[in-house]
């Protein structure tokens, strides 16, 4: 059955013109096409287009909060889009709509993306149960893209029940997703590394639910990983007091063990929502990402500013040229606010 949608308070609706209006509308109705124009909306860096994404959100935003955030992470070829595409069908037999928002790298060279997440879940994307929606991470740093978080409140507002976000997967460091997630996955593969490995703080210390892939290419060496993983989470102190972090092994390519993750998400939903942490965590995260909005903004209007523009040449070369300190030339252009 799907989750129950929480009853949001009223709030004052924002004027929109005809073509808000109607993104607003099919979004509401669950039309696909509406809510893939909508997110490009979102994501669009055209300041008109940003001011128009903001009377959008507005107007959805009441109808967002009812859906599962499920992050996903992991190194690459841990199986990310395997595991996703078998777990997004799983939820789609139970009768839950699911929204996969996948994020891939960009070259740090010519800023392009292959965006083939889609691809590798040929099943998945061709179901009417599922939306998939891949972005370009623009090299933001954290494994997400820029718009991750604003897409995920128009899936939920789509009424999708689940909203899984697949990261790059770009290594330890890869940890905004755990920030916007309900729950925080991550994916290791067996004989991936030793016990000082698995002690290695970082993504390790935030991730809620620790799995195992590929278990059935070799068992022993996903029995010998899991113990490992088990131990060393012990020397970790736990990022909740109410939940257990559990380490499971399963094959996302023969489909062994997804209904045990997915039993395993709902024991740690059910354990967070009864001691009120679930709430406390999405009022943190929605605090944090105002702050990152403020931050992103001052840096926005930073490099707008026209006494910047005029002088940020000049000191640039002669940081370069190291006749002056980065120090001095950013408390110069700094002085400028």
């Amino acid at each position: 059955m799907p989750m129950n949608r929480p009853e949001l308070p009223s709030v004052a609706q924002p004027e929109l013109d005809a073509a808000d209006r109607s993104l607003v509308e099919g979004v509401l109705a669950r039309q696909l096409r509406p809510l893939a124009k909508t997110i490009t909306l979102v994501e669009s860096q055209r300041e008109d287009h940003k001011l128009r994404a903001q009377r959008v959100l507005e107007a959805l935003l009441p109808h967002t909060g009812g859906a599962m955030r499920v992050g996903i992470s992991g190194v690459p070829g841990v199986g990310k889009s395997t595991f996703i595409e078998a777990l997004g069908l799983y939820l789609i037999e139970q009768g839950l709509r699911v929204a996969v928002l996948a994020v891939d790298p960009s070259s740090s060279v010519t800023g392009g993306s292959i965006l083939g997440d889609k691809t590798r879940m040929e099943l998945l994307s061709q179901n009417t149960g599922a939306f998939i929606r891949p972005s370009p991470s623009a090299c933001s740093l954290g494994g997400v893209a820029e718009k991750t978080r604003e897409s995920m409140l128009v899936c939920e507002a789509a009424g999708f029940d689940v909203i899984i976000i697949e990261t790059v997967g770009v290594g330890q460091s890869e940890t905004a997703v755990a920030g916007m997630a309900d729950i925080f996955c991550l994916l290791q593969l067996p004989n991936a590394g030793d016990d000082l490995q698995a002690i290695k703080k970082g993504i390790m210390e935030i991730a809620d639910l620790i799995v195992i892939n590929k278990a059935d290419i070799d068992p022993a060496a996903a029995m010998r990983a899991k113990s490992q993983i088990k131990t060393a989470l012990h020397m970790l102190r736990p990022a909740s007091p109410n939940w257990t972090v559990p380490v499971l092994t399963l094959s996302a390519l023969r489909k062994e063990g997804i209904a045990e993750f997915w039993n395993t998400v709902m024991d740690y939903r059910k354990a967070l929502t009864a001691s009120g942490e679930l709430d406390a965590k999405r009022r943190h995260q929605a605090l944090a990402w105002m702050w990152e909005l403020i931050d992103s903004g001052l840096r926005s209007r930073f490099r707008s500013h026209p006494q910047v523009k005029d002088e940020l040449p000049a000191l640039a070369r002669a940081v370069e040229e190291g006749s002056t300190t980065p120090s001095i030339a950013a408390l110069r252009l700094l002085g400028h606010l």
